[in-house]
């Protein structure tokens, strides 16, 4: 056999070996990923232990979450909650479905609010949701408000020459429009709309922080708050991180000794998720990125187009 041969021999003998232990590696994690799957909840109830639920990013129509909160609510083996909240808000209407789902565990269970660095209007009605509040001092919080933005294109078409029309029922539909000024007509209709949120809003932090409606309507003017202000303006109960929460849980029948499991979402760090199959393709490819779950929210669709009524604290915008 010449050498040419025999090199080429060794070499698919190489390429077979590693095949053959790629495809092993790959049995392996299907069974393995196959046992988490079945295993899922069971997990989660083996043992009495305190939850804890992180809310971060923007707050959108969230099933999972809602569906997790839900099996938490249920599960008898959750002793307490613990909600730790980094967000500076997101749509009314996410922010409404979320603090329901909380207030559905508080029926049941102890409840704490956890404000971490920032946790802002409909951040901070989430945190409202809790039996208690505990933030740093340095935390934000506060911008309680409703705000509805829409991008205007007038001007720039003008420019380019480029017209649009349009055909409808009535005036009002499919107002405020961003290819013309807002009619005085279709402003009042969208300022009747977001002052019902607001008010509803409004209403919500008096009855859960024992303000009257007017105390309320004082601090709910979009202003923003440290834990330290917050703490004076009763907008949360105490300062404090970790140490605090059990303290106060302990207040409530909640033993220390008892461990704090994070309720994630099903799929996070499975071996066969899409941030998990997309980070290793990169790296195939020779390419460094971040395709963790919540790099992947920050890159999505919720963060560039949030459907109705927005409560969000933006730096640099009035509320």
């Amino acid at each position: 056999m010449d050498q040419m041969a025999y090199a080429d021999r060794r070499r698919l003998r190489r390429k077979l070996t590693f095949w053959r232990i790629a495809a092993f590696v790959l049995v392996v994690a299907i069974g393995f990923s196959l046992y988490q799957f079945a295993a899922g909840d069971r997990r989660d109830t083996v043992r009495p232990h305190v939850a804890r639920v992180v809310i971060s990013g923007m707050i959108t129509d969230n099933s999972e979450l809602f569906e997790r909160l839900e099996r938490i609510a249920d599960n008898d083996q959750v002793k307490a909650v613990i909600v730790s909240i980094s967000s500076p808000g997101g749509t009314t209407y996410g922010g409404e479905r979320t603090f329901k789902a909380i207030r559905a565990i508080a029926e049941k269970k102890p409840v704490v609010s956890d404000i971490r660095t920032l946790a802002a209007s409909a951040g901070y009605m989430i945190a409202s949701a809790g039996d208690m509040i505990i933030a740093g001092e340095s935390s934000i919080t506060g911008s309680i408000g409703v705000i509805f933005q829409y991008p205007q294109f007038d001007e720039l078409m003008k420019k380019l020459g480029v017209s649009h029309e349009e055909i409808k029922s009535a005036p009002l539909k499919a107002e405020p429009s961003p290819f013309h000024p807002a009619s005085e007509e279709a402003k009042a209709m969208v300022r009747s709309m977001i002052m019902d949120s607001y008010d509803w809003f409004v209403d919500l932090v008096a009855e859960r922080r024992g303000l009257s409606r007017e105390e309320a309507l004082k601090l709910a003017d979009g202003s923003i708050y440290t834990g330290r202000q917050a703490l004076k303006l009763k907008l949360i109960d105490k300062l404090g991180g970790d140490k605090e929460i059990r303290d106060w849980l302990e207040t409530k029948g909640v033993a220390k000794d008892l461990p704090v499991l994070e309720w994630k979402k099903k799929d996070e760090g499975s071996f066969f998720s899409l941030p998990f199959i997309a980070g290793h393709v990169a790296r195939l490819m020779g390419i460094e990125m971040d395709v963790s779950p919540g790099s992947l929210q920050r890159w999505g669709a919720e963060k560039l187009f949030l459907d109705g009524l927005v409560s969000v604290w933006q730096v640099g915008s009035d509320r």
